[in-house]
């Protein structure tokens, strides 16, 4: 009797491959939209920036309080708004506020150390308000006390 040769062919075709990697890319081109990473991304930079001007303006407090009332120097009652840093143009309160700050915070997208990209006000009834010029998604990032 003759032996026949059967040969079991296991596995996927190339159709059904291909089905599933369009699959699985649908799924995650879906998946990268609806998380936004971009946006994801600006929330998390505008977090930190509320994390910065928040203990910028604490540590002016501070300073305040342990100087009996007297503002930090640089800073002055009814102050226009004006940046942090060591600009010429900027206040450089990092001499000041070492004391309350391990280290001047900048801005996540792009501040440095001449140019923080936070800013400080001083109005006539003496609130400090401090600020971050470049918040994101339309948020503003501003604190007082």
């Amino acid at each position: 009797m003759p032996q026949k040769n059967k040969k079991t062919q296991a596995g996927f075709t190339l159709i059904e491959l291909l089905v599933v990697v369009g699959i699985i890319a649908l799924l995650g081109t879906v998946v990268i939209v609806a998380l936004n990473p971009v946006r994801r991304f600006a929330d998390a930079r505008n977090s930190r920036r509320w994390g910065d001007v928040n203990s910028l303006l604490t540590a002016v407090h501070e300073y305040i309080v342990d100087n009996d009332g007297a503002l930090p120097t640089g800073l002055a009652t009814s102050q226009a708004s004006t940046e942090l840093g060591t600009c010429v143009t900027c206040d450089n309160l990092s001499t000041p506020l070492a004391p309350y700050l391990r280290s001047m915070p900048t801005d996540p997208d792009g501040g440095t150390a001449a140019n923080t990209g936070y800013f400080v006000e001083v109005n006539a009834n003496n609130i400090v308000t401090v600020s971050a010029a470049n918040a994101e998604n339309s948020e503003t990032v501003e604190v007082s006390r």
